[in-house]
């Protein structure tokens, strides 16, 4: 049992380390809290939530790997290596395509319920 419960030890010392070492991680959470945030002002639909909290998890989980194999390559070819940065290049284009998705649901979702708030302020 302590075994396990170390290991959720071992991974919030992970999330510790990309709050404090990546941007990215630090503007992907703000967009996060903006969207929990907006969600609630905006009493979006439980369907809604599940795809909201999916796009969240999905956006972290990406990141949070880039960032690991980042770290790995970086530890086996410390040097210049064309094929370390290709590796590199296609991490950072999963987490672009991630993004990119999340911010496509995101705006499906609240666009319209902000053109209604908009409308009846109007």
């Amino acid at each position: 049992m302590n075994k396990f419960i170390r290991g959720f030890g071992y991974a919030f010392k992970g999330l510790a380390y990309a709050a404090k070492t990546q941007l990215n991680f630090r503007v992907h959470l703000v967009l996060a809290v903006t969207a929990i945030l907006l969600g609630y002002a905006l009493h979006i639909s439980t369907a809604e939530w599940l795809w909201i909290t999916l796009c969240i998890g999905m956006v972290l989980l990406t990141e949070l790997i880039n960032t690991a194999i980042e770290l790995l390559v970086d530890l086996v070819s410390p040097e210049y290596n064309e094929n370390a940065g290709r590796i590199k290049d296609m991490c950072a284009a999963a987490v672009l395509i991630t993004a990119i998705t999340a911010l496509f649901i995101g705006l499906v979702i609240f666009v319209p319920k902000l053109l209604l708030l908009i409308n009846h302020a109007s």
